[in-house]
């Protein structure tokens, strides 16, 4: 075998345009706005920050397209209570929504908390999730949004998500955690059976600074996903 016989003579080199020049940018970001209003709807805070933190949750999901389907693996989702569901790709897919019979893979809420985690990629959910409800230390949580189409501009595509949250519990409420939950379900090869694996936390990002939101007061939360920018 000629593996090892000059092995400095092959065309091994870092092509040019494989290098990141000034012009160019990473090809998916993804950025966090929170807009804070007092009780007269009036916009007293607005936080911005990068968002970089897809769970666990998000990278296994996308593994079964590459590396499961070819060792036969299983791989392992935890929903937001801790209940942990294997799954092989070989075995079925993840469906996307529509109005058909089996189509529940869809968002399901911008969740807020109080806590914080060091290690958001390991996080099955916020560490100190606040409720949604209208009692002491909750938020009422209005539906979640998103648009209907990709915003294209240029050579870069995004999409948008967004939820506003009221403060009616009688006191300042303090967040410092977000997170993105969407329920995941499994069809089986001709929708022959359905797996469903529940709400299941995909993003997560702990706030570079505290949000107070004051009583009568709410937020609204707009994660923006940008493909390459």
């Amino acid at each position: 075998m000629m593996v090892g016989n000059n092995i400095e003579e092959l065309p091994a080199s870092i092509p040019g345009d494989a290098y990141q020049d000034k012009h160019s940018s990473p090809t998916f970001k993804a950025h966090l706005v929170i807009v804070v209003r007092d009780k007269d709807g009036k916009v007293i805070n607005i936080h911005k920050q990068r968002s970089h933190s897809p769970t666990a949750n998000f990278v296994q999901v996308l593994l079964p397209l590459s590396y499961y389907t070819i060792t036969g693996n299983t791989v392992t989702v935890t929903n937001i209570s801790g209940s942990s569901n294997a799954w092989s790709f070989t075995l079925g897919s993840y469906s996307y929504p529509n109005t058909a019979t089996n189509n529940p893979s869809y968002l399901v809420m911008i969740q807020v908390g109080s806590g914080q985690q060091s290690n958001p990629y390991s996080s099955h959910n916020l560490a100190a999730p606040i409720a949604n409800g209208n009692g002491p230390g909750q938020l009422s949580y209005s539906p979640p949004s998103i648009l209907q189409n990709i915003i294209v501009s240029g050579d870069s595509a995004s999409f948008v998500i967004s939820q506003t949250f009221t403060n009616v519990s009688g006191a300042t409420i303090t967040i410092t955690e977000v997170g993105v939950v969407v329920n995941v379900q499994n069809n089986g090869p001709g929708c022959a059976y359905t797996q469903n694996f529940g709400p299941v936390l995909m993003w997560y990002d702990t706030l570079s600074s505290p949000i107070s939101i004051p009583n009568g007061g709410g937020i609204t939360i707009y994660y923006t996903f940008i493909v390459n920018p």
